[in-house]
């Protein structure tokens, strides 16, 4: 609780250590990492971790703990302060240089590396004291004034050339170093990020050659440096950008070390749902965003959690969605899916998001100008960017690979469901039959085309996954094929009568009503399934909100799936004027 009684905000978007400390809002403490750290000691360490999951903040935790003029009074009550020999040695006691490159993303070489400028050139700016210290030669504080260069010809851009961007953290650590008279500390976050980039808009070749010199330059032929610290989504191969560097500690989502400091454990997030009195959504919130493994830690995603938990303090009746798909492209997966039947085989991914396993080599080192090359390179991909997990500890580089939560089977299966509308939006003839057979109440035809439909697509195999998914997925099919009937009024979801049906089709010109329930066959039992999907349209009056619309006719379709089967039922009611 705040002094005032109320509860501490949640930091929704925030990556700002001081701005959280300072400003009350909810911190799940991982200061311990700093002595962890600090202790296994690497004069260059590499985090790699997915998207979302803590690495800026820990980041601005690192830079506020070591730089000189630490506000220490941030730490206390935190678990790094009761480790006081390390305090005494370490806070505050560093210059610091700290940038990001999660905003070099430009679309062309020379607008990414106008990015970077502008990212060093501003923290370059922190240190403008320099100009005027007496420690420092003309020389250097010429080669400072290079660093903060503004190119008035391209609009206050600021502009350095490639031999300066080069020499830069090099160039900065050397001239805080002789202002301080104490060596430096690098610390960089997000280094891949101006790669993926590069490599999505075609200029990945000159970006490597930019970022491996800069790099070789600020983490190994720089006698500034203290230690330094780097975080990225991927370990990109020692060949193509670490060429000139001694290997970097490595803390990878195989390596024991540090590996709860990243995403939520599960007592804190026991902790923080108790804190904000919302213990009671703690199976749902394991369900949908834990079972990362990192080495020997299990976690949840903590992006996820935070705005689910700041949803249900807004709307207790707020169902759990993909946070972290709408934070990101996705586009590991989408490239993945598409490669079913190209060298990615069905059975794989129908294992994998029926909540089985696959066991494939993980290939640790990356190159992301070759990741989507093959297929064994966009598993490891999968696994790196979090989106696949260890369902165990690895035999050296086998890993036995699953989905880890709901979330991230709800993130397979839109795609799947988005190739599936693809390859159907290709097939006019077989929207046409399904349509047709749907609305003359032809049970056959509709059994007959829907399972030429499945054909298309994935199966859901009996197995771990919650019976209410597999009958989403299914849903979501018949769906795909409805919904480009453009002249159909179709709605999915929505309350009626007495509870909540599934589709809902109302063909205003003929008079035509159709209400669908899915069911998945648990066991293969079709017949069992369909009745049980009829009785619920019947009991649940369904079919209350298309008979106050008019419609004469009104079809009560009970359609159950077994993976790729399917049986339909069908019950039929007349209006007045039919």
């Amino acid at each position: 609780m705040t002094d005032n009684g109320m509860k501490k905000k949640l930091p929704i978007g925030i990556e700002d250590f001081v701005e959280i400390r300072t400003e009350d809002f909810y911190y799940v403490d991982k200061t311990e990492m700093i002595r962890d750290l600090l202790n296994a000691w690497g004069k260059v360490n590499l985090f790699t971790r997915p998207r979302r999951f803590g690495k800026s903040l820990n980041m601005s935790m690192l830079k506020t703990f070591l730089e000189i003029r630490c506000d220490k009074s941030l730490f206390e009550g935190l678990e790094i302060s009761k480790e006081t020999q390390l305090c005494e040695k370490y806070m505050g006691q560093f210059p610091v240089i700290s940038i990001s490159l999660k905003t070099v993303h430009g679309s062309d070489y020379e607008f990414a590396k106008n990015e970077l400028c502008t990212v060093i050139a501003n923290e370059a700016l922190r240190f403008r004291f320099l100009l005027d210290s007496d420690k420092l030669y003309e020389e250097d504080k010429s080669l400072y004034r290079q660093l903060i260069h503004v190119d008035k010809s391209l609009k206050s851009t600021f502009a350095m050339s490639d031999a300066t961007i080069t020499s830069s953290l090099n160039t900065l650590s050397r001239l805080l170093e002789k202002y301080y008279e104490r060596k430096v500390i690098i610390l960089i976050d997000e280094y891949d990020v101006p790669l993926a980039k590069a490599n999505e808009h075609k200029y990945y070749d000159e970006m490597i050659v930019l970022i491996r010199n800069m790099l070789d330059a600020a983490l190994k032929s720089n006698q500034s440096l203290y230690f330094a610290v780097m975080t990225g989504c991927l370990r990109v191969s020692k060949e193509s950008i670490f060429t000139g560097l001694n290997n970097p500690k490595m803390y990878s989502l195989l390596d024991a070390e540090c590996d709860e400091y990243f995403g939520f454990t599960d007592d804190e997030v026991c902790q923080m749902l108790d804190y904000y009195e919302l213990s009671e959504y703690y199976d749902t919130t394991k369900e949908w965003y834990d079972g990362y493994r990192i080495a020997n830690a299990y976690v949840y995603n903590p992006w996820d959690v935070i705005n689910w938990c700041n949803q249900l303090i807004t709307n207790p009746d707020k169902k759990p969605k993909s946070y972290w798909k709408n934070s990101s492209g996705n586009e590991e997966v989408k490239k993945f899916i598409r490669r079913m039947g190209n060298g990615v085989t069905k059975a794989q991914i129908e294992r994998l998001v029926s909540g089985e396993t696959v066991q494939k080599t993980i290939e640790e080192q990356l190159t992301y100008n070759t990741m989507y090359d093959n297929v064994e390179n966009m598993w490891s991909l999968l696994f790196a960017t979090g989106y696949l997990t260890p369902s165990e500890m690895p035999d050296g580089n086998l890993v036995r690979l699953k989905i880890p939560n709901n979330e991230v089977r709800d993130i397979f299966s839109d795609f799947i469901l988005e190739l599936f509308e693809e390859k159907v939006a290709e097939d006019g003839a077989l929207v046409t039959e399904f349509c047709n057979a749907l609305k003359s109440g032809d049970t056959v035809d509709v059994e007959r085309v829907f399972t030429k439909g499945m054909g298309k697509t994935i199966s859901i195999r009996d197995t771990a996954v919650r019976k209410e998914f597999k009958e989403n997925f299914y849903h979501g099919l018949i769906l795909g094929i409805t919904l480009f009937k453009s002249d159909w009024g179709i709605t999915s979801n929505r309350e009626a009568g007495d509870g909540y049906y599934d589709i809902q089709i109302e063909i205003e010109e003929e008079g035509i009503g159709i209400v669908i329930e899915v069911k998945y066959a648990e066991g293969g039992d079709l017949d069992s399934a369909c009745k049980d999907a009829l009785d619920q349209i019947n009991k649940n009056n369904y079919t209350a909100e298309l008979k106050e619309d008019d419609m004469n006719k009104i079809l009560k379709y009970g359609i159950a799936c077994f993976r790729k089967k399917c049986k339909v039922v069908c019950e039929k009611e007349y209006g007045s004027e039919a």
